[in-house]
Formats: C-alpha cells, sequence, structure tokens
C-alpha cells in the first residue's frame, strides 16, 4: 500500500506511535521524499511525499478505507494513543459480531481497525 501525504516524518510518527509500526530501509534509489513502514509480516506502507496532497472526499467506511488487524485487547490503549495524536475516532456503520472501529488520521485517510482474534482465512 502506498500513502501519500505532505508530511512525511509526521506521518511516520503518527502511525509508529499509534498503531506500533516500524520504519524499515528503503532502496536508496527513491527520487522522493519517503518511508516504508512495516504493518505485518511481509506486508509493508510506503509513505511519499506528495506536494498539494489532498485527501479523497470518499474517504469512509463505504468508500475508500485501509483495513488492518490490531490485538483486541489493546483497542481501549489504541484509542488513547489515536486521539491524543489527532486522530477523529469513527464507530461502524455495519455492525460486526466481532470488534472493530475506524479512525481518520491527520492527513485524511480513513483506517479500519479489526479485532485480530477474529481473522478468518476464508481461501
Amino acid at each position: 500500500m502506498t500513502l501519500a501525504t505532505r508530511d512525511v516524518e509526521g506521518t511516520c510518527a503518527f502511525y509508529e506511535a499509534t498503531l506500533r509500526w516500524r520504519r524499515i530501509k528503503i532502496p536508496g534509489n527513491t527520487p522522493i521524499e519517503a518511508a516504508w513502514i512495516r504493518i505485518g509480516p511481509n506486508q509493508a506502507i510506503h509513505i511519499l511525499g506528495v506536494d498539494g496532497f489532498e485527501p479523497s472526499p470518499f474517504e469512509a467506511e463505504f468508500g475508500r478505507h485501509l483495513a488492518v488487524f490490531h490485538p483486541g485487547p489493546d483497542f481501549p490503549a489504541l484509542k488513547e494513543r489515536l486521539v491524543a495524536r489527532g486522530a477523529e475516532l469513527m464507530d461502524p456503520i455495519r455492525p460486526t459480531p466481532f470488534e472493530r472501529f475506524f479512525f481518520r488520521d491527520p492527513n485524511g485517510y480513513v483506517i479500519e481497525v479489526i479485532d485480530e482474534a477474529h481473522w478468518v482465512d476464508e481461501s
């Protein structure tokens, strides 16, 4: 996944402080300000500096959003970390039998956080 931002360092700091994701080495031939953040085993988000970036007006539960798994027992502390770093918490519209919530990050992206204990491999 790739996220554009006007503030690469601020975006990385937000995700490091809230979801506890960690930066990883990026290729030396990246021609713009960028950072890679590991979000899980063999998964990363690329954070790219884009002058004039504006979020989509379609960022929403039933629009464009990213979904990630996170340990459910950490949800209360995660929500506190998110709010402390400027995120807007959003309740889900669609009910589910497992815990999840949404937040809007400081860039305007909407992220769905799902309790990882309810991961179902349907392959």
